[in-house]
């Protein structure tokens, strides 16, 4: 029975009702609406960073106030207090993600362009070393167990696994698929999406071995991936417009939101258990997963914006897009050509709730 059911049906007290009853009802009533008394986001501001190129990943880091952003043959670095960006990793030629130990004062980007696996310094973001890689290193986490690096190689199906403590390579591991991306649990195990195979594959971090692959239903070519440690819950974004809802324990898929068309990434608040899907089409869809795994909310953001990453100190969430120019003709080569990016266009949006 919902509150207008209470509100518009006539009650008749008897000698045993109180007041204190009629109030422990109304309250279970408001325990069952899904996501009340949350908040919707909305833009608060938006960052003008300019230069030119594409773009692919963003990783904050809270404790720093930082925020890492893959541009093209750089990673610009953004200080999230002023939106003012403080340096940039350079003499790459096709970032994709960064990752980024917690304690440690280096991180790590996967350089697609050049198939390797680049180590900076965080203060001064100077390049340390890089580390030959297999084709296209594209999605890449840190896996506290084993303390390793794991970037997943797109056009080789395999991930190069690197020690933090030598920065050398300790294995590659075969996939049965493209990956995408992954997430971990924090207890050495590794769950990345296979865009390829339309799945969700288990890795024991310690063997540096494929244990298991969940095969994902209405839920096509997977791409972001996010976890919710608490609950054991894993989440794909995929083509088709859903995002799935996934065992990690037992690789069942138990539930499916509508989400934004194009999505290529996904985040997890653990504090307002709220999934994100950053969408290409130009929005942000906000699924609630404690209230029956249901979008919320759908944020217009600008075309383009398919990235994002999420501040779990401020519950704040960064994506990012640019202006575009008219799409190239298709060739045999390039059937689906993309627009051309107009030049200092690049922009941050800046998305929360206060």
């Amino acid at each position: 029975m919902g509150i207008a059911n209470l509100i518009q049906e006539p009650f008749v007290p008897s000698l045993s009702f109180s007041r204190r009853c009629l109030g422990v009802i109304i309250a279970g009533a408001l325990a069952t609406l899904p996501a009340i008394g949350q908040t919707p986001y909305k833009i608060l501001d938006q960052w003008k960073i300019g230069g030119t190129g594409g773009w692919d990943y963003l990783t904050a880091d809270p404790a720093a106030h930082l925020l890492y952003v893959t541009h093209g043959p750089r990673v610009e670095v953004i200080d999230t207090t002023t939106g003012k960006p403080v340096g940039a990793i350079t003499g790459m030629k096709g970032t994709h993600g960064v990752a980024l130990p917690p304690g440690s004062k280096v991180g790590y980007i996967s350089d697609g362009g050049s198939n390797a696996v680049v180590v900076f310094d965080r203060q001064t973001f100077a390049t340390i070393t890089t580390i030959p890689a297999q084709t296209n290193p594209d999605g890449i986490l840190y896996e506290p167990t084993t303390a390793t690096i794991w970037a997943f190689n797109g056009r080789s199906k395999s991930v190069t696994v690197i020690d933090t403590a030598t920065n050398t390579v300790v294995a590659t591991v075969p996939l049965p698929g493209k990956p995408e991306e992954a997430t971990t649990d924090g207890k050495g195990n590794i769950f990345d999406n296979l865009e390829s195979e339309n799945a969700i594959v288990k890795i024991d971090a310690k063997s540096h071995t494929v244990i298991a692959e969940w095969k994902l239903s209405d839920c096509d070519s997977p791409s972001g991936a996010a976890a919710d440690l608490e609950r054991h819950l894993l989440f794909a974004v995929c083509d088709g417009k859903k995002m799935a809802e996934v065992d990690a324990n037992t690789g069942k898929q138990i539930g499916t939101a509508d989400i934004g068309t194009g999505p290529d990434f996904a985040a997890f608040s653990p504090k307002h258990q709220l999934a994100f899907s950053s969408n290409g089409e130009g929005t942000l869809s906000v699924v609630d997963t404690a209230h029956g795994f249901k979008t919320i909310e759908t944020l217009p953001t600008l075309k383009g914006a398919r990235t994002m990453a999420y501040d779990t100190a401020t519950d704040r969430v960064y994506l990012v897009t640019a202006q575009f120019g008219p799409a190239p003709d298709p060739t045999p080569a390039m059937p689906r050509p993309r627009p051309a990016v107009i030049p200092d266009s690049f922009t941050i949006l800046v998305v929360g709730r206060k």
